[in-house]
């Protein structure tokens, strides 16, 4: 009998300082992993929000870049972390939509191997073709591929990517099978077709402004329902006549499985203050980044929207015949 109240002490001990520490949360750096390579537009994203993500938390916030697996490989490490909210990981519909359908065996399940913390942006993925690609806009690229398809190339910042999935389906839908090249991120994608090493990317469109501006690539249509801000003499595939492209792609930071709902709180608080910083919403707006409303910012609106994300993508991943080994 002594020896079971003892246990129930010690436990009820561990309880109490795993309370204090939520409470106290955080009380060192937090680690904000990015699945994909520095430089890139999740990269960017990351260190857009940076500085106000650490003046609301009141530590410092350090990015750390683990690349590999179309994303998954960051992600699952955040998933196998700790869960006291100092390891998250900035998702993406490709590492927590795309990549577990795609992968013959994924890492994880993105429904149920994670805490929610918040939806940080959602905005349309962009055809970008090489500067010296003989197509002026998406009819002629369509034409243009059609007849050389064979010897083409499209890149992507890594297999199950947003980026992959999209040239897939576009692939799909014109009818042609373009060789694809994984890149660990989207920047390294776009400097080697800059390079003329591969033909064309479904390149975010915050990756795409600048090298649109330089003249060091073409955009020929945008994958959303309606032309972006940042790009606003790109048509839109469907006003092109391919109809039935509507590929938005978002960005949401999650928290490892079993994360206190009072860190969890903590995060999504200093998440949305970040969000809601007037430089923050400036630079995001440059880049063509929508960031969502207050009321599609809590942890239950982005447990619900992956869920629903993961059967929306699951018909078109099937039927693209895409894989992930």
């Amino acid at each position: 009998m002594a020896r079971a109240w003892r246990l129930a002490a010690v436990a009820l001990m561990l309880a109490g300082t795993g309370a204090a520490a939520a409470q106290d949360y955080p009380s060192r750096p937090v680690t904000m992993v990015v699945p994909f390579a520095a430089g890139g537009p999740i990269d960017l994203l990351g260190r857009i929000i940076q500085p106000a993500l650490a003046k609301a938390l009141g530590q410092p916030v350090v990015i750390e870049n683990v690349t590999g697996g179309g994303g998954m490989v960051g992600a699952n490490r955040v998933k196998q972390a700790a869960p006291d909210g100092y390891q998250v990981v900035l998702g993406s519909i490709g590492t927590h939509a795309l990549s577990p359908l795609l992968a013959k065996q994924p890492l994880y399940d993105p429904v149920t191997d994670f805490a929610p913390v918040i939806l940080v942006a959602d905005l349309p993925l962009v055809l970008l073709a090489r500067k010296d690609l003989p197509a002026q806009n998406l009819q002629a690229f369509i034409a243009y591929t059609k007849a050389n398809h064979a010897r083409m190339q499209f890149g992507s910042g890594g297999t199950g990517t947003s980026s992959h999935i999209a040239c897939v389906l576009l692939d799909q839908t014109i009818g042609v099978d373009v060789t694809h090249i994984p890149y660990r991120g989207g920047g390294p994608a776009l400097t080697d077709m800059m390079a003329g090493r591969v033909d064309y990317l479904c390149a975010y469109i915050s990756l795409a402004v600048q090298a649109v501006a330089a003249g060091q690539a073409r955009a020929l249509a945008t994958f959303g329902r309606l032309r972006s801000p940042v790009m606003p003499s790109v048509p839109t595939a469907d006003e092109q006549g391919l109809k039935g492209l509507d590929a938005p792609t978002w960005n949401a930071i999650f928290a490892p499985k079993g994360a206190p709902p009072t860190v969890v709180a903590k995060l999504n608080a200093a998440v949305s203050q970040a969000l809601d910083d007037a430089t923050v919403r400036a630079r995001l707006a440059q880049l063509g980044l929508d960031v969502p409303p207050p009321q599609e910012r809590t942890p239950d609106y982005l447990a619900r929207y992956v869920a629903a994300e993961k059967v929306r993508w699951a018909p078109a991943v099937t039927a693209s015949g895409a894989g992930v080994e």
